[in-house]
């Protein structure tokens, strides 16, 4: 019994590995959670521009007022940027990047716990993987594979999107003046591209 018990003692100190992913994991959650707060104010930046009241930022915000009263008077000092264009057909990287997002988290729940493309849209979705050249590659095998194995239960609708999609990411995209950031035009091409595929369904 003695030596059974030696066996599974409990450690008395934690090793360095153990502290390295711990913080590791932390700074994680951190790093997303500061993106994501600049992104909101990003998205605010935009939905001012479209001249939305402050009453219905903050609502939709699930803001208070004051909060977004400080984003607008931080935003009436810049120089107005153009309107931003919301047509699903355009081709710049980010742009592309969301859809391919959209689209990936459509089959996932189309599919749920056959899809192989799931726990790439999970990590993407708690900041683990970022849209990395090589992230986008990796995600768009996924999604390449999911087509191809579940050709007759998904919507005809999915591999035509992820055909424009690769089309896209396949030719350089050409010098075109943008608005806005690359993670908001990525955010906002994920949730054309989501609610394009719910209704093509």
């Amino acid at each position: 019994m003695a030596g059974e018990e030696s066996t599974h003692r409990i450690p008395e100190a934690l090793t360095e590995e153990q502290a390295g992913r711990m913080l590791a994991d932390m700074n994680e959650v951190i790093r997303a959670g500061e993106e994501m707060r600049k992104l909101r104010a990003e998205m605010i930046k935009l939905f001012i521009g479209l001249g939305w009241t402050q009453d219905r930022i903050a609502r939709l915000a699930a803001m208070s007022q004051p909060a977004v009263s400080k984003h607008v008077a931080k935003y009436r000092t810049d120089v107005p940027s153009p309107p931003m264009e919301l047509s699903l057909d355009q081709y710049d990287t980010p742009w592309l990047e969301g859809r391919l997002w959209a689209l990936a988290e459509e089959i996932s729940e189309t599919l749920r716990d056959t899809a192989h493309c799931t726990r790439y849209v999970d990590a993407i979705a708690r900041g683990k993987k970022r849209f990395t050249p090589e992230n986008v590659d990796e995600l768009r095998r996924l999604v390449e594979k999911d087509l191809r194995l579940h050709r007759a239960t998904i919507p005809g609708s999915y591999q035509e999107a992820y055909d424009k999609i690769s089309r896209g990411l396949d030719v350089p995209p050409k010098a075109a003046t943008t608005s806005g950031s690359a993670s908001v035009r990525r955010t906002l091409a994920h949730r054309i591209q989501r609610d394009r595929l719910r209704g093509d369904a």
